[in-house]
């Protein structure tokens, strides 16, 4: 038999940098829709879980509990602005059993399939080989950083060498997360303690976080549903 996956989507009614995003248009559709679409079309997730205070909004934006999708109403002690991620998604793990569980944002429109895909089989890999216990998504940086001070992080200012040969340094992204209920357990967290990471294009990954950011996906979104495929070689 294979295994239960099931994808955890959380969704807050309200947001403070740009008001009432997750139901605001992008692009032609509610910004939600986009992450919900891409994990339906993935067939080996069993259920989309979204935990949320925004039902009605939801509804009116015509979804409802269905086969694969499951509306969990989120208790009042964990919800606002300044509770952890990481208490909501104990609720979630606590209620609906599964033996995989994916979560990812609404703020991430341009996750696409195959990386969903592709971190679901990191994860696969990476359990039946003992190497990993959860997957975190990232980018991928080979450039010079520094610290508030001007003082050099990962080079030496005397010693000036190409970019792309400086160690590869990796930003957590926040996209996607592949974990079990034990890991979860383990950390009281989505990333175990073994995690391995899930390398991904800065294009999709890029999160709505404010203003700017809606604008830079929105840009995005729409040079990527517009583009013309490349010629056949």
């Amino acid at each position: 038999m294979s295994d239960k996956i099931v994808a955890l989507l959380p969704m807050k009614a309200n947001s403070e940098r740009v008001v009432g995003k997750n139901f605001r248009d992008f692009n032609g559709k509610p910004l939600f829709r986009w992450i919900l679409d891409t994990l339906l079309s993935v067939g080996n997730i069993d259920r989309v879980v979204i935990n949320t205070d925004a039902r009605d909004i939801l509804a009116d934006h015509g979804l409802v509990d269905s086969d694969r999708v499951t509306i969990r109403d989120r208790k009042p002690e964990i919800c606002g602005d300044f509770v952890s991620m990481n208490l909501v998604l104990a609720d979630d793990v606590a209620n609906v059993p599964a033996d995989v569980y994916l979560m990812t944002h609404t703020t991430n429109p341009l996750l696409s399939r195959e990386s969903v895909i592709g971190a679901l089989a990191r994860y696969r890999e990476g359990l039946a080989a003992g190497t990993c216990d959860s997957v975190f998504t990232v980018n991928r940086f080979q450039t010079r950083f520094y610290r508030a001070d001007a003082s050099a992080i990962n080079h030496d200012p005397d010693n000036l060498i190409r970019t792309q040969d400086l160690e590869p340094w990796y930003e957590e992204n926040s996209n996607l997360y592949v974990f079990s209920g034990k890991s979860f357990a383990a950390t009281r967290a989505r990333i175990g303690k073994k995690p391995a990471m899930y390398e991904m294009g800065r294009t999709e990954s890029v999160d709505i976080d404010d203003a700017e950011s809606w604008q830079m996906a929105e840009a995005m979104s729409m040079y990527l549903l517009h583009r013309k495929p490349a010629p056949a070689s």
